[in-house]
């Protein structure tokens, strides 16, 4: 095989199809280029993109290609260039024989697809996510905790304690002790209510009759009488 020819034609060949963005870096004693791939979204401000050196080897097609990448700034931040070179690799061995170049760089032009697509995806996760635990949180904040009775009690207990309500009945408790009668009378409103009760049952007393049925034959002498006068008679006759 004619490496040497089959090097300078690859180079004018790949020189045509990229040409304004492939840069001849050196041609003897061998030859060194670059051609920068990008991802489709690249040129809309998002993305990722490279420069693939490659420098022949004396004996190339039958050997790889040296690659190396540069100007990798934005593709470092987000993915690991050692993963693309070893992918570069593993194509040029499927390609030993022939030129391979435009191979390379269209599987590394697909492997930066591929790599943004994932990154936009776990982007696109990651936001999801953060929104459904912020409407998640905002949820739990209006539903607030569920009331049991245990829990009711638990925070009735505490309530009153806070606000010193056990030691004002333990206070309330022992100052009743020490009231008056008329100081029981006028905080206890159920006394007052009692008599009322008493007063608006008046009209229901029964009065048993019998005990009068026989008043006319019981005699009464107007000595027993105590406004009885002596020479005055129960009726004065003219």
């Amino acid at each position: 095989m004619d490496y040497n020819y089959e090097q300078s034609s690859e180079v004018e060949a790949l020189d045509s199809i990229y040409y304004g963005d492939m840069q001849i870096l050196e041609i003897e004693p061998i030859h060194k280029f670059s051609i920068p791939i990008k991802s489709e979204t690249f040129d809309e401000g998002e993305g990722l993109s490279c420069q693939l050196v490659f420098t022949y080897t004396p004996k190339y097609p039958d050997e790889l290609p040296i690659i190396e990448i540069d100007n990798d700034e934005n593709l470092d931040s987000v993915v690991d260039k050692n993963e693309l070179l070893a992918h570069l690799t593993e194509q040029g061995k499927e390609n030993l024989g022939m030129v391979m170049v435009f191979t390379l760089v269209s599987a590394g032009q697909e492997w930066l697809n591929v790599k943004w697509d994932s990154i936009k995806k776990d982007r696109e996760e990651k936001v999801l996510a953060k929104l459904k635990a912020d409407e998640e949180a905002e949820l739990k904040r209006f539903e607030g905790t569920r009331v049991t009775v245990e829990s009711f009690l638990a925070w009735r207990k505490q309530f009153e304690i806070d606000m010193g309500i056990p030691a004002k009945r333990e206070k309330e408790a022992k100052d009743k002790n020490k009231l008056t009668g008329k100081e029981l009378f006028l905080r206890d409103t159920t006394l007052n209510e009692s008599d009322l009760q008493f007063l608006d049952d008046g009209d229901a007393v029964k009065v048993d009759e019998s005990l009068f049925q026989d008043l006319d034959d019981l005699e009464i002498s107007d000595e027993d009488d105590e406004d009885y006068v002596p020479g005055q008679s129960g009726s004065d006759s003219d």
